[in-house]
């Protein structure tokens, strides 16, 4: 090639203006002046945090510290360790199975989460927002101690639930209770009495049941109880009330609106109505008032919390009234009880409380009240309580929210008297409480302080009136003002009919009256049985959650088997023992492919250490690792002992398919005298293990057979020759091309293969250069077999080329997959079933389920036209409409400019625009697609890279608004690829610039979900060829 002469060196460094804040090694240490760094800093401050106190006015807007990203909701499920007797379950007072939902979420089966979610607690995507967590599941995370802490359980309740909300599912009853075949006593009349979260609870279970007569009379004009009224629109929205309790109804629960009891009726005259079990849950409906406040109102500054969060509620909850587009139950004339809240067909208002407020009470509803009298004017925001903070009974997910906003605490306060001026509260003088040895709080009269105040609200607990004392009737009251039953099934210890929970019982929180209603639906229903003469079992055995996702059909027809499910347990560590497969077949496992086992000549004794944690994924230590690897051989059990197990487990299970996995040498009369052993044993197919990568190889067998198509030619028509039903040849990824191998297998007559075997490997050396695994006293080694998802590739990309070179040919996939996720990727390349072990070494049997409600979902959402945006169970990434394309980041002035655009549109919004309440319509699916459907479905898009367009080019772009400025993709596109974007020294923001190819490694390092996408390019694409091939002129800056 000829010398090119060009203007200056072609590796000159070019983009100075672009490259100005890309790392560079510092020769010296860095240096700043203090003052320099503290007038820079309030610039780049991260945590100034948001809107506080008198900003905060009719900001409703989501404030939980736990509210999850679907990033930060993948991110925190894979720090979980899913124990063994979980701590965090025993710990929840509905027993949430929190490992499997956790597990579900990292494995992205959102439905899988929600389901395991709600089948043990109906109002989950409630609890999930407003259980105080610290104090319960998160509690007893065994993951407290470590330097991480504990898992954001309630967090990761609330995504997968809203995720599930936003599937628009209907709930149905157990597909295998046919109501027609229930006796009569399950149309028995059952009445429950407000339609709070016990109640909702308890009708819910009800129903799944299989009751078909259950009623809630409310008293006001829409749902949810305390949720509704008193649980502020920041904390639970009332959205989250009303698609829970249409699921209930989805089950033929009836709520009748504007039945108060007291005035409409009464617990007797229910029963006397021909209600045969009466359920009661309706709070404690009046506040305790401190006696310096008697007679005081809201004409003077004073209300109770009874008062104030109702009304905040009914101002600001969309939805809450169908007058304004809501979906309770009032019609043109809104009950008496709802005209109390101002619900009277107008907009209702916020209480105006311009000026200092006290709140009353150290409680979580003290802190609801304190937090929304800033949203309803309030300047200054002071909580007063008797005890001091450490003894606070509020936990600290409320009280730290509180602070956060400004709130001013005053501990070791109780009211002296109230202070008047011109009939309005002026101030509030308190007595100092003092913390006695004994644990008691006493007052000290000589110490006392009078603080200013406009309004006074106080939170100091509620109670039962007489006249609902009267209208609960029969139901007795305990001498503290409580319902008096049974606290192990909540039935009345006098009244057999009545059952109760929640407030009314002592239980005031929302999961703790869940329960309640949880706990009396399965006491209700043993009553009412008895009642007509019929038996129930003695342990409960209440319905789980059912939608029409759990009836899709996953079942296939693969090689002539039909297969309950795709998913099986490979021949690994899982299949060990006999005993191990009938385990997993009790858990769901669709097929099970035994351990290798071989002639009894061929016996082989393992060493240890065999099995190890992979590197690929970092220093990851516990679960969810990414690969794993081993040095172990076949089984050390007796072939005699595997036909056995084959025969039993055919004979407990025979619609779960047993694969017999059997090896031997270059020997045709070994191989058909096993072959034939293993057919007798009534095994359904067989697969041939031609690949073991370690220990096999070196005696003839193994992978020493199959990298060689015409032994694995020959070993097949041995095979075929010798037996009649199915069998497969397991091929090893540890050659050059895998397809080869097919094809000679497919030659020589195996029904199929199975692709891949582990691959070859050494995992790592310590520092002092012995392996890991390393063996006996010599430290000694040998190259492994990777498994695990880091082989998926390698596992997707034989699959796909074995589907390509002989379509049709049946293939078992594994190598993997790790999820309902992964399964479908395999199924989609070609494979019929699919075969799993490192998902179970890193969980559990269990993860079964997860796999089958990820993949009965998936199916389920393909079928919905509506969901066309959504990937997987992964719906569409959306951003706050005030804030698209202002390109303000979240730091320094550009936070403060948020934080002004954020007052302005809370201070103009319409809270209670109908358009701010969703419907819950669920549409249904055209046609759910099979199982069969997927099987190579992208193989016709996988081929040569001469047939892929170089002419349709995409391009980054970056969303601000979801940009969290930390300028990786900046670094990468500098320093691995084309310098194509520019990074705003004062806003780190970055710009995709017209050098932009398309390469898409920015995307891949960005750490947030959808930041990056890739579009099409809008201009023609022309490569820099750095010298002209023509003119020989310097071309470009790459």
């Amino acid at each position: 090639m000829a010398h090119i002469k060009v203007a200056h060196d072609v590796s000159e460094v070019h983009d100075i203006e672009i490259l100005a804040l890309n790392p560079k090694v510092q020769p010296y240490a860095s240096f700043r002046p203090t003052a320099v760094t503290s007038a820079d800093k309030p610039h780049w401050k991260q945590n100034a945090g948001d809107l506080t106190d008198c900003g905060l006015k009719k900001d409703f807007s989501d404030i939980k510290h736990t509210t999850l990203t679907e990033r930060g909701a993948l991110a925190e499920a894979g720090r979980c360790l899913k124990c063994a007797d979980a701590p965090c379950q025993k710990s929840c007072p509905t027993q949430l199975d929190i490992k499997s939902f956790i597990g579900a979420i990292a494995n992205k089966n959102y439905y899988g989460a929600a389901r395991a979610i709600f089948s043990d607690n109906p109002l989950g995507l409630t609890c999930g927002m407003v259980c105080p967590t610290s104090d319960l599941c998160v509690g007893g995370c065994n993951l407290t101690h470590s330097e991480e802490g504990a898992i954001n359980i309630g967090g990761l309740q609330q995504f997968a639930t809203e995720v599930f909300k936003k599937m628009g599912v209907p709930q149905i009853r157990d597909p295998s209770l046919k109501l027609e075949d229930l006796p009569e006593s399950y149309k028995a009349r059952i009445a429950l009495v407000g339609c709070g979260p016990a109640s909702i609870s308890c009708a819910t279970f009800l129903a799944r049941m299989g009751y078909t007569d259950v009623t809630i009379f409310e008293k006001f004009d829409f749902h949810g109880g305390l949720s509704s009224q008193e649980i502020p629109q920041f904390r639970l929205p009332y959205d989250v009330v009303d698609f829970e309790v249409k699921m209930m109804k989805d089950l033929g629960v009836k709520v009748e609106y504007g039945k108060e009891l007291g005035k409409d009726i009464t617990v007797d005259s229910l029963h006397k109505s021909g209600y045969e079990a009466v359920f009661v849950g309706v709070g404690m409906p009046s506040p305790k008032i401190d006696k310096v406040f008697q007679g005081l109102g809201i004409e003077q500054g004073f209300y109770t919390s009874k008062d104030f969060l109702p009304k905040v509620s009914a101002a600001s909850k969309p939805g809450l009234c169908a007058c304004k587009g809501g979906s309770g139950g009032c019609g043109s004339t809104p009950s008496a009880a709802s005209k109390e809240l101002a619900i009277d067909g107008t907009n209702p208002s916020l209480p105006n409380l311009a000026g200092r407020v006290i709140v009353l009470g150290a409680g979580d509803t003290a802190f609801d009240c304190a937090t929304s009298a800033f949203r309803c004017g309030a300047t200054r925001v002071y909580v007063a309580f008797r005890r001091g903070i450490t003894d606070m009974r509020a936990v600290p997910e409320e009280a730290d929210l509180a602070k956060e906003e400004r709130c001013e605490f005053m501990p070791f306060m109780l009211p002296k008297q109230v202070i008047l001026r011109d009939g309005r509260i002026c101030a509030v003088e308190f007595y100092k409480t003092e913390k006695g040895d004994d644990g008691q709080y006493r007052i000290d009269e000589d110490q006392f302080v009078r603080i200013k105040a406009d309004y006074v609200i106080s939170a100091f607990g509620s109670e039962v009136n007489s006249a609902i004392r009267a209208a609960l009737q029969p139901l007795s009251l305990t001498a503290g003002g409580q319902a008096d039953v049974d606290m192990l099934t909540m039935q009345s210890k006098t009244s057999p009919f009545v059952f109760a929970g929640g407030d009314l019982v002592g239980n005031g929180t929302t999961v703790e009256a869940t329960n309640d209603g949880k706990t009396a639906s399965w006491a209700i229903h043993r009553y009412l049985q008895s009642l007509h003469g019929l038996t129930t079992s003695s342990v409960p055995q209440l319905p789980q959650f059912f939608t029409p996702i759990d009836l899709v059909d996953i079942s296939v027809e693969f090689a002539g088997i039909k297969f309950p499910n795709p998913f099986g347990l490979a021949s690994a560590t899982p299949c060990t023992s006999a005993s191990m497969i009938r385990r997993s077949f009790e858990a769901g496992w669709g097929f099970a492919v035994t351990k290798t086992f071989s002639l009894d000549k061929d016996l082989v004794t393992n060493v240890s250490p065999r099995i190890v944690r992979g590197q690929t994924s970092g220093p990851k230590f516990g679960p969810g690792q990414g690969s794993f690897l081993n040095i172990e051989l076949i089984s050390e059990k007796t072939s005699a002992y595997w036909c056995r197990a084959v025969y039993e487990l055919k004979r407990d299970f025979p619609q779960q398919i047993v694969i017999a996995s059997i090896m031997c040498g270059f020997n045709k009369e070994d191989w058909t005298e096993l072959a034939k052993m293993a057919e007798a044993s009534g095994a359904d197919a067989l697969e041939l293990n031609l690949s073991c990568p370690h220990g096999m190889g070196e005696r003839g067998m193994g992978l020493a057979c199959g990298q060689n198509p015409e032994l694995v030619l020959n070993i097949c028509q041995w095979v075929r020759a010798a037996i009649k039903i199915p069998f497969f040849a397991k091929l090893t990824p540890n050659v050059t091309e895998v397809k080869e191998i097919a094809k000679a297998a497919h030659q020589g007559g195996a029904t199929g293969v199975t692709a891949i075997n582990t691959v070859s490997g050494l995992m790592g050396l310590r520092g002092d250069s012995t392996a890991w695994p390393s063996v006996g006293s010599e430290m000694r080694t040998t190259y492994g077999g990777m498994s695990g998802n880091a082989v998926r590739p390698m596992a997707l990309r034989a699959v796909s080329s074995i589907a390509r070179a002989l379509p049709g040919y049946p293939i078992m996939a594994t190598g993997g997959a790790d999820s309902a996720d992964a399964t479908v990727q395999f199924l989609q390349c070609g494979a019929g079933v699919v075969q799993i072990c490192s998902s179970v070494q890193n969980q559990d049997f269990t993860v079964i389920q997860d796999y089958i409600t990820g993949l009965k979902a998936y199916l389920y959402l393909q079928g919905r036209a509506d969901l066309k945006g959504w990937d997987g169970q992964s719906p569409p990434t959306t951003v706050p409409a005030i804030y698209k394309d202002l390109k303000l980041p979240k730091f320094g002035p550009f936070q403060q400019q948020r934080n002004k655009i954020k007052i302005e549109a809370n201070l103009a919004s319409d809270l209670l625009d109908p358009k701010l309440h969703p419907a819950h319509n669920a549409p249904t699916p055209v046609s759910v697609p099979t199982v069969a459907d997927q099987i190579g479905r992208a193989v016709p898009r996988i081929g040569e890279y001469n047939k892929l367009n170089n002419k349709e080019q995409v391009v980054a772009l970056v969303n601000s608004e979801l940009c969290i400025n930390c300028g990786k993709c900046y670094m990468t596109c500098n320093d691995s690829g084309y310098q194509a974007i520019s990074f705003d020294k004062e806003t780190h923001i970055p710009t995709i610039t017209d050098d932009c190819t398309g390469c898409t490694l920015c995307a891949s390092v960005c750490p947030v979900i959808d930041c990056i996408t890739m579009v099409p390019r809008q201009i023609p694409y022309i490569p820099q060829r750095g010298i002209d091939p023509v003119t020989g002129a310097l071309q470009g800056a790459h």
